[in-house]
């Protein structure tokens, strides 16, 4: 006979691996990864937009002085926000009537409904990992405002994060072509120079993200130095070496999604992962959901969020001829 409460078994199964949905997400990318290291993946509430606060100038009223030479109190107005609209990205995990009944006892039906959730999983970590490095535009502009935009081939064009970076030199980030194919003898000339031109004081990047010609580029590099890291510096999960003291980690492989012939440089101290709490890798609703005219019913797995930046000069962009 079929197992009478299929239903629930689709709903308590689905919510009681909804953290481990999340968990996916985070480990399928390094990006990601350090975000969730860095403590960075930050839910937010409510609203229409996500805002991410961040400072544009200096205190003007700072300064020295000399016995009792008035101060400067006047208002000094140095914080702002940036705005990300709310992404959505949903994957349903259905069963027909028939997989129902077919399906003799309790063992079986976990394990269809298992192999189903696990497919669901892997869908939205592939997607969330396709989107960190999108610029908003793909799917019709529904998926993630992610690297694409944050680290833009034209730093000054358009409008980011409701910030018109041509009109703000703070919002631009650094953007390097190289005049000809960068090569294993000329790739960390390119990267000494993208990395001193991020460096503000004890603010550097961390992560070095790249696809699979620059990450080949940059090992043939050490090579001849015998300079190689441990295989997980950092604690990251993933195969990574040294680039000063950040992470130089392989975005590519099968089915990476990091841009072609690119590296970015990222100090992921600015960046944030902004998940809506109530549309964080969740069912959409826990109760039996009926298809009107078939006999079937879903569950439907969720997020809402967005990536964010509150520092965009901090972050670069090297790619190769």
């Amino acid at each position: 006979m079929s197992f009478p409460n299929v239903s629930d078994i689709v709903a308590t199964t689905i919510q009681s691996r909804t953290r481990k949905i999340a968990d996916n997400v985070t480990k399928n990318n390094a990006v990601f990864k350090r975000l969730d290291q860095r403590g960075n993946r930050k839910p937010f509430s409510g609203g229409n937009v996500i805002y991410q606060e961040l400072s544009f100038a200096q205190n003007a009223n700072g300064g020295w002085y000399s016995g009792y030479d008035l101060l400067p109190i006047a208002a000094s107005d140095v914080i702002s926000a940036a705005e990300y609209t709310i992404k959505q990205l949903a994957c349903p995990v259905t069963m027909s009537g028939l997989e129902t009944i077919q399906n003799a006892g309790k063992e079986q039906m976990i394990d269809l409904l298992e192999g189903r959730i696990n497919v669901a999983e892997a869908t939205m970590a592939n997607l969330m990992a396709e989107g960190i490095y999108d610029n908003g535009i793909a799917y019709g502009g529904k998926s993630l405002t992610g690297l694409g935009a944050a680290v833009a081939i034209d730093p000054t064009a358009g409008t980011y994060g409701g910030i018109v970076p041509a009109s703000w030199a703070f919002w631009q980030n650094k953007y390097t072509l190289s005049s000809g194919a960068i090569t294993a003898a000329t790739i960390q000339g390119f990267m000494n120079t993208m990395w001193a031109s991020l460096v503000r004081g004890t603010d550097s990047p961390d992560l070095i993200p790249m696809d699979n010609v620059m990450w080949g580029l940059y090992l043939a590099s050490l090579q001849a130095q015998q300079r190689f890291m441990s295989p997980e510096v950092g604690n990251l999960g993933f195969p990574s070496v040294k680039f000063m003291d950040a992470d130089v980690v392989l975005d590519g492989g099968i089915g990476g999604y990091c841009t072609a012939k690119t590296a970015f440089f990222l100090n992921t101290k600015y960046i944030f992962l902004r998940p809506h709490a109530a549309r964080d890798m969740v069912p959409l609703n826990p109760n039996k959901r009926y298809a009107v005219n078939q006999d079937a019913e879903v569950s439907i797995l969720a997020w809402g969020g967005n990536l964010t930046c509150s520092g965009r000069q901090f972050q670069g962009r090297l790619v190769s001829a």
